[in-house]
């Protein structure tokens, strides 16, 4: 008995198991060729995902910067934290789905 990879949900499953414990998919009687469709349809809808929430961080990043550059808040007012922490929040979201956008290509 070893452990295989759901091609649904991408988790590890036994390879005796018929049923995926996860997400439910019959796993038993699924050709090599529709395991392979939805390993490979798993991967792009993760990348997918990915790609949505690097767009989210770079509009964090962009909108701190905005407010930061054009609304020149005080120094020392709650405004001006919370532009800088939008910036460098949403720079280094942006930064960490990058990293995690080329590992998930290079399996």
């Amino acid at each position: 008995m070893a452990l295989i990879d759901c091609p649904s949900c991408s988790k590890r499953i036994s390879s005796k198991a018929a049923v995926c414990q996860h997400c439910n998919t019959v796993v038993s009687d699924m050709s090599d060729e529709k395991r392979q469709s939805m390993q490979q349809m798993a991967r792009i809808k993760q990348q997918q995902t990915l790609m949505n929430h690097s767009m989210i961080a770079m509009l964090l990043f962009c909108g701190g910067f905005g407010f930061m550059f054009w609304g020149k808040p005080d120094p020392q007012s709650w405004q001006y934290m919370i532009g800088g922490g939008a910036t460098a929040g949403g720079f280094l979201w942006y930064l960490a789905n990058r990293i995690r956008i080329i590992m998930s290509k290079r399996k």
